[in-house]
């Protein structure tokens, strides 16, 4: 075995613990008061109840819109590009926030900073009720800024209160974002007749589960954090000092190859949520169950996501499980392309294990492939960074080619072609090499002797 591949009694699923994004926590010299501690089996609970909630609310905001494209675009005028932001602005804001989020958590604390994050995501949601393009898109921002904070936030707060259920707690939270998209994805065309048929209302339904979040984190927020002693920075933050910089992984093949797979696998599964439905109902399905048939296919995902890395471990060449994984996601492309209405639960089915087998290669290499929590902190910052920032540009492109060529071959196509792509960013990304290997090597080379 490998010695960067963990040992039985080490492996690490993706649901295990995750790399704290902005490295180790604080040495214990260095924190003047702690962190007010969770009170009783009771406080556990209530703590626990409310982690899952947010992390319910962390794919909603931007799930909900894919089935109700049609929509909007018809009542706004909007083109297929334009629609597309809708989708492809939160993606950005994954990445672009994710840079940011250490420096929130170090001010204010991962516990306060979370209810700020559920009660900005409930306010960027109802936003959406405004008759104005402004307020729409607006309100899109603001939802992708918050579940962009949340992503980074969620693994070190469940780290530092959950450290002896961390990977029951991850299962969970990882569960929930898959509940969430998917409930995101089938409910709200449903929904439209409880809110008169309006897409607007029936999106700011979706403002009540992030309330009812905020209402249970209450009690977190009003916990006092822990203050540094030498500065204003709260003791519960994850503290950068030690580490080499992150730019120092910007040359390094195994760290592009993971934030290139990290991309690819979400722009391959943002372009689908956001444009499977659409793609359903050109082809004559209605809305509602085109919306199912998408929601349906995180089921077999999270079944993917769960069992993939004991078998990735297990199967040799060890990139036969991302071969696996892309021949999946393209069977699925190519069914969507010939028979879209016909056998299309089996094209969701393959779609959703490819999807899921690959969210899970992507985070179990971010571990894998580090030799300590310092390289995986910042591995973890470079490939949800970059990672989302590339991602993003999947639906706005997929639109963007749709409005050209006026179908959905050509889009799907494209698709096919950046598989590849994630085909080899994944052989890559699978070798058993840790990241900062080749300077270590290079530091640790005697010096030549003088002739």
């Amino acid at each position: 075995m490998p010695a960067d591949d963990p040992s039985p009694s080490e492996e690490l699923s993706p649901l295990e613990d995750q790399p704290i994004p902005g490295g180790q926590p604080p040495e214990p010299a260095e924190i003047g008061l702690p962190p007010e501690p969770v009170r009783g089996r009771r406080g556990l609970l209530l703590l626990g109840t409310g982690l899952i909630l947010i992390g319910l609310n962390l794919r909603i905001g931007v799930a909900s819109i894919g089935p109700v494209l049609g929509d909007i675009r018809a009542s706004l005028g909007l083109s297929a590009t334009m629609a597309s932001l809708l989708t492809t602005i939160p993606v950005f804001a994954f990445g672009a926030f994710a840079f940011f989020t250490p420096a929130l958590t170090r001010r204010i604390g991962m516990h306060r900073l979370l209810g700020v994050m559920i009660l900005a995501l409930a306010a960027g949601i109802l936003l959406r009720l405004h008759p104005s393009l402004l307020a729409l898109f607006l309100g899109t921002v603001i939802v992708g800024a918050a579940i962009a904070i949340g992503n980074v936030v969620m693994p070190p707060a469940i780290k530092q209160d959950f450290s002896h259920r961390a990977g029951l707690m991850m299962g969970l939270y990882s569960t929930a974002l898959f509940v969430g998209a998917a409930a995101a994805s089938g409910l709200t065309v449903p929904m439209l007749p409880l809110a008169g048929g309006d897409w607007r209302a029936a999106l700011a339904l979706w403002s009540v589960p992030a309330v009812l979040a905020a209402v249970i984190w209450i009690p977190q927020i009003r916990r006092a954090p822990g203050r540094m002693k030498t500065s204003g920075d709260v003791a519960d933050a994850p503290s950068e000092q030690g580490e080499p910089p992150l730019r120092s992984l910007f040359t390094d093949p195994t760290a592009l190859a993971v934030t290139a797979l990290m991309g690819l696998q979400s722009t391959s599964y943002y372009a689908a949520l956001t444009w499977v439905p659409t793609i359903l109902q050109d082809a004559g399905m209605a809305s509602g169950p085109a919306g199912w048939l998408l929601s349906y296919s995180a089921f077999p995902g999270i079944l993917a996501a769960l069992v993939t890395p004991a078998i990735a471990r297990r199967l040799q060449p060890r990139w036969l499980p991302v071969l696996i994984a892309v021949l999946l996601i393209g069977a699925a492309y190519l069914g969507l392309g010939l028979a879209p209405t016909s056998a299309t639960w089996a094209w969701m089915t393959v779609m959703g294990l490819g999807q899921g087998a690959s969210i899970s290669l992507s985070l179990t290499y971010i571990v894998w492939r580090s030799p300590d929590t310092h390289h995986t902190g910042h591995l973890s910052t470079m490939a949800q960074g970059f990672g989302y920032l590339l991602a993003g540009l999947g639906p706005l492109a997929l639109g963007a080619v749709h409005a050209l060529t006026g179908g959905w071959d050509v889009p799907l196509v494209v698709l096919g072609a950046l598989l590849i792509a994630q085909l080899a960013a994944g052989i890559v990304a699978s070798r058993p090499v840790h990241i900062g290997a080749r300077a270590a090597a290079a530091e640790s080379a005697p010096e030549p002797v003088p002739a």
